[in-house]
């Protein structure tokens, strides 16, 4: 059917008109249509090759999920603040790289509600269309916009007074388990926003009334392309198996899911050199 070969990078995602994810995975200069390959046989093979997806150096461990070490000491976008908004340091004058820092963290996140097997709150900067690629990236089956805040510092302590009664963390194994039960998230916002209101009104008063808005909006169902979801997983290890092959039967989050319950996470290995073969 095809072949690919070439530093990987994660799974580029975007939705079709029925909210249906579709997957093409950047391999060297060309993108393999994943949707397609979904119930064809597919062989992965890696040749011991990994370069850095910021500075393409040769490197012999991945940090981040695809960096050098020393990109990630120097960059910004690897700082411990990326994972952790609330700890942002711009306006400490300790920013790594300013520029960056003015161009991503201080711009308009949206703090959300969503669903990849349990409830869980997190932050985007962008929902285009409706639906953010983080969603995607998580498996969310549904997701709902709930706060604008000003920044993402902002976005962070937000997300700490609402963490406190909801998980920020999705359970990648959860998601994976099959189809997830529907949640009411409109009635989950108006209670999580109930209960951290008098937090919520501190950071007001603090950083201003507008540094954090109420968004009103409906919740976004996301479908994905599954024909099977796995009964009892089984991780691949891409370090230690060197490859894999099989039939793909379906595509959630950044996983591919094999036959034999067996699942990958392409994200996890980016700047890794592979030979992707679909039959």
């Amino acid at each position: 059917m095809a072949s690919f070969e070439g530093n990987i990078k994660k799974m580029r995602v975007s939705v079709d008109s029925d909210n249906l994810a579709i997957y093409e995975l950047p391999v060297g200069e060309s993108f393999a249509n994943m949707n397609e390959a979904i119930g064809h046989h597919i062989s992965v093979q890696h040749n011991a090759q990994i370069n850095c997806v910021h500075c393409d150096r040769v490197t012999k461990k991945s940090f981040n999920q695809g960096y050098c070490y020393p990109c990630l000491m120097r960059l910004a976008q690897c700082d411990t603040c990326i994972i952790k908004p609330e700890l942002c340091h711009y306006d400490k004058g300790t920013c790594r790289e300013p520029e960056w820092g003015e161009a991503n963290c201080l711009k308009g996140h949206f703090v959300y509600l969503s669903n990849t097997g349990n409830t869980k709150v997190g932050i985007t900067r962008f929902v285009t269309e409706g639906v953010s690629s983080r969603w995607i990236d998580q498996g969310a089956s549904q997701a709902l916009p709930i706060l604008r805040v000003k920044n993402r510092l902002m976005s962070g302590l937000v997300e700490t007074a609402l963490k406190a009664q909801i998980a920020d963390k999705t359970n990648w194994r959860k998601m994976l388990q099959g189809e997830p039960e529907l949640f009411d998230l409109i009635a989950l916002k108006e209670t999580l926003l109930s209960e951290a209101a008098d937090q919520i009104a501190e950071l007001q008063q603090e950083h201003g009334l507008q540094s954090i808005e109420l968004v009103e909006s409906s919740v976004v169902n996301i479908n994905y392309p599954v024909l099977k979801y796995p009964e009892k997983i089984k991780s691949i290890n891409l370090d230690k198996e060197g490859g894999f092959e099989g039939k793909l039967m379906g595509i959630k989050g950044q996983y591919l899911i094999l036959d034999e319950n067996r699942v990958i996470n392409m994200r996890k290995y980016s700047g890794y050199h592979l030979n992707v073969n679909i039959a």
